[in-house]
């Protein structure tokens, strides 16, 4: 049995596909980008602090689980969507384009662990409207890049390189390799 420090359902859902018992911990941290930390390190830091925030709430000494996703559109990191006209500026941009996701997943235990998963998204042309009536549907919130692939965004994908769990949210290969190190069954 292990925690997995997220409130996100994708997450929990991705989990179980693994077979792995676990609890979950609701961690809320503040997630700032400063501009200078590159894509990879910043992943790799909030998945961290997610875990160690997770240790606080921990009950019993068990490994944690945490991650996080961002989308990348040249050099930047988008964030989360304030509000239904952010989403729609951010769906835009990314309108026939590719953009990368990073997902860092974290392991603590005696050690911490961190792998992280870069993937390629290409998107079609949008139209305004496309992301308007997107945005209404409320799948936007709170999502990295104001898009949920495994919603009704996949109908924006023309290509994917590497993992749509790590899209999702949570790389499986990487977890599983982090689980496996530690000899977790």
């Amino acid at each position: 049995m292990l925690y997995l420090a997220s409130r996100s359902p994708r997450r929990k859902e991705l989990l179980k596909q693994l077979g792995v018992e676990f609890e979950t911990l609701s961690v809320n941290i503040e997630e700032i980008w400063d501009g200078r930390e590159s894509a990879n390190q910043y992943v790799s830091r909030l998945a961290l602090e997610k875990a160690e925030a997770g240790k606080v709430l921990a009950e019993k000494d068990l490994p944690i689980l945490a991650s996080d996703t961002e989308v990348v559109l040249d050099g930047k990191i988008l964030g989360k969507p304030q509000n239904s006209a952010d989403a729609i500026v951010m769906l835009m941009s990314l309108s026939g384009r590719s953009h990368e996701v990073y997902t860092a997943v974290a392991l603590l235990q005696e050690t911490e662990k961190i792998r992280v998963s870069v993937n390629q998204v290409s998107f079609k042309e949008l139209t305004e409207e496309e992301c308007r009536i997107y945005s209404d549907t409320g799948e936007p919130e709170d999502k990295a890049g104001a898009y949920a692939i495994q919603g009704k965004a996949a109908a924006f994908v023309t290509k994917l390189e590497g993992s749509y769990s790590g899209v999702m949210g949570l790389p499986l290969s990487e977890t599983a390799e982090l689980l496996n190190s530690i000899r977790f069954p």
